[in-house]
Order: structure tokens, then C-alpha cells, then sequence
């Protein structure tokens, strides 16, 4: 019996050359997967506005939805979710603003008297702090302060807010649009695809639309209550600014694990600063109490089935997306690893699959307003 003619060994299919030609292709694909993460971080003030608005549409799609089922045309429909949510920010940052003036005068008379404590506390306690340390600090801070190279960050922070602003308009602009006509855009880029991947990505962006609204719509929740509850206990205690104090633990929780601890405590800080360390003792236990009832009930219950990530998971995400982008880049690191995880198990599931995942309820008629 012939046997099978072996192949000839190369230096390319030997037992070196196999795992050099495999290594090879993994650096390929990671230099042209950095080079996309740099485009993406250049092209930064056209990404993230439409990383934003096609997130804050999958969860404002139900809103749509609703009008367009009491007979509101799509345009109508569209104009007054926008407008809604524009003049419900709008009315917020006011109460913020007006809540800031308000109580300014206070806040700073508590916090000089707070100061002067504190520095008593250093140079009478038995840290034995001089007050000639306590002025040297003072003076190398307002050196720092008067600095070129604060200077010249302060103007570097004002380019970003112009940024900002010009991020900010195209951010409306692209959600309108995604609200308005998301079937047609979505289908535009679905030309290219074969039939059979089509109806697949179909499929994908359905479960993206999904996962995107109930993350949000469920984090919405979680940080109201997170809100609601620190914000009536600094009510309650007498700490100036409770508003925006509020507002602050509000847009926090969005930043998933630390978010709203970090709010919690500038909080218990301010409190410290204005009302003394008994007050702020008692604000600290509500923010650890509201963070339990957070991490065990609340955001388990309502984020849990929607964003299915392990919590290493969503902190290796958040680590990468901070490193990348900033702030902008924590608040986007953790949804956006969410749809990637939901991409990757729709894509490899075959439709007819009887082990594959439903979809939620509701997600083919939340997902229309966006993607179809």
C-alpha cells in the first residue's frame, strides 16, 4: 500500500516555523488593531459625540417608539423626545446653577471657618505641624497655581471646551438623525454584506440595541436612587449645595464600581469642610449604605441581565477606557465592551441554534426605532 506523499518541510512549516508564522500573524493583527485605536483617539471630537449619541439612542428609542404609537409622525416624534430631554437638562443644570449662587456665601464662610479648624487641629494636634510648614505649603501652592505650566493648561482647557461645545452640537445632530432615520442608516452599511451575514448582523444590532438601552435605562434608575437618598440625608443634615451634591452622585453612578463612591465621598468632603466631622461621619455612612444597596440589590436586579460582563471584566474596561479617554472614556469603556461581548456570542451562534440566547422582551420593537 503507497502511503500519502509527505509535504516537504520548510523552514516556514518545521516545528520553529509554525509558531513564528502564528506569532507573526498575531502582531499583524495587533499593529493594525492599534492603528484603528489611534485613528479613533485622533479622530476623538467626530467618534465619541456619535459613541454617545448612538448609545443615548438605544435608550431613548422606547420614548420614540411611544409617541409614534399615539400617531405622532416620526419627525414630530422625534423633535419631542429631543426637546424633552433637552429642556429636562436644561432645567437641571439651572437648579444646579441657581442652587450654587444661592448658597455660595455660605459655603465659603463655612469653609474658611472649616480651614482655620483644620490648620488648628495640625498645629495643635499631635501631628505637631508648625505654622510656619502650614505657610510654606501655602506659598509653593500658589507658585504652582501662577506656574507657565498651569497656564498654559488652563488654556489647553479652554481649546477642550471649545471642543466641547462643537462635540456637544454634533452629539444632537447625529441623535437626532439616529432617532429619525436609524433603519435607513443602518441598512446602508449592511450593503456590503453577503445575505446570510446581513440577516446575522441584523440579528446583532437588535442585541446591541438592547444591551445599549437597558444599560443605560438601568443605570439611569440605580443613580437616581443613589441620588434621591444621599441627596435628602444632605437635606436632612444641613450641608450646603445638597443639589448639586446630588446632581454629582447622579452623573457619577454612570461610571460604573467607583463612580458614584467617589461622588459619595467629595460629598462627605464638602461636609466636613462645611458642617464638621460628626456630619460628615453621618454622610459617609449613607454613601457606604446606598453603595451596599447598589452593588447587592439594586444594580444587580436592574443591570445585571443587560450588561452580563464580570465584574473583573467591567474593571479591566473601565482601566482601559480611562487610560484611552479620560473621563469620557470611563463612561463609554464599560457599555461598549458590553455590545463587543454580545457581538462576539451572536455572531458565532447560528440562527437555527436552539441553545442560543433569546432576546429580552421587547428588543425587536426597541431595536426598530434605532437600527431598523
Amino acid at each position: 500500500m503507497n502511503e500519502a506523499p509527505r509535504r516537504e518541510r520548510t523552514q516556514w512549516t518545521d516545528a520553529l516555523g509554525r509558531p513564528a508564522v502564528r506569532s507573526a500573524q498575531v502582531l499583524l493583527v495587533l499593529a493594525a488593531a492599534a492603528a484603528v485605536v489611534f485613528a479613533l483617539v485622533q479622530l476623538k471630537l467626530v467618534v465619541i459625540p456619535l459613541l454617545i449619541a448612538a448609545i443615548i439612542a438605544a435608550a431613548v428609542s422606547p420614548v420614540v417608539r411611544f409617541l409614534r404609537e399615539r400617531g405622532l409622525p416620526r419627525a414630530v416624534a422625534t423633535w419631542a423626545a429631543l426637546l424633552v430631554g433637552l429642556g429636562a437638562l436644561g432645567v437641571t443644570l439651572w437648579l444646579v446653577g441657581r442652587g450654587i449662587r444661592n448658597e455660595w456665601d455660605e459655603l465659603r464662610t463655612s469653609a474658611e471657618e472649616g480651614l482655620d479648624e483644620l490648620q488648628a487641629f495640625l498645629t495643635e494636634g499631635p501631628l505637631g505641624i508648625t505654622d510656619q510648614q502650614i505657610d510654606a505649603a501655602r506659598e509653593s501652592a500658589t507658585e504652582l497655581l501662577s506656574s507657565d505650566g498651569v497656564q498654559s493648561g488652563a488654556l489647553a482647557g479652554a481649546t477642550a471646551a471649545a471642543e466641547g461645545v462643537a462635540g456637544i452640537l454634533l452629539g444632537v445632530v447625529v441623535l437626532f438623525f439616529l432617532l429619525k432615520d436609524g433603519r435607513q442608516i443602518f441598512e446602508f452599511f449592511l450593503q456590503p454584506f453577503e445575505p446570510e451575514a446581513r440577516h446575522r448582523a441584523r440579528r446583532i444590532g437588535d442585541r446591541s440595541v438592547a444591551v445599549l438601552g437597558g444599560y443605560v435605562r438601568g443605570t439611569a434608575l440605580v443613580a437616581l436612587v443613589d441620588a434621591l437618598v444621599i441627596g435628602i440625608a444632605l437635606v436632612v443634615l444641613g450641608v450646603p449645595l445638597a443639589l448639586p451634591l446630588a446632581t454629582i452622585v447622579f452623573l457619577g453612578a454612570f461610571v460604573p464600581l467607583i463612580g458614584a463612591t467617589i461622588a459619595g465621598v467629595f460629598a462627605t468632603v464638602v461636609a466636613l469642610v462645611t458642617n464638621g466631622p460628626v456630619t460628615a461621619l453621618i454622610v459617609l455612612a449613607v454613601v457606604i449604605a446606598v453603595n451596599q444597596l447598589e452593588g447587592d440589590l439594586l444594580a444587580p436586579v436592574v443591570i445585571g441581565k443587560a450588561l452580563s460582563l464580570h465584574p473583573l471584566a467591567i474593571l479591566l474596561a473601565l482601566t482601559a477606557g480611562t487610560i484611552l479617554g479620560g473621563i469620557i472614556g470611563a463612561l463609554l469603556a464599560v457599555p461598549l465592551a458590553a455590545v463587543g461581548w454580545t457581538v462576539i456570542k451572536a455572531w458565532h451562534v447560528p440562527e437555527d441554534d436552539p441553545t442560543a440566547p433569546s432576546s429580552p422582551a421587547g428588543v425587536s420593537a426597541a431595536a426598530s426605532e434605532v437600527t431598523t
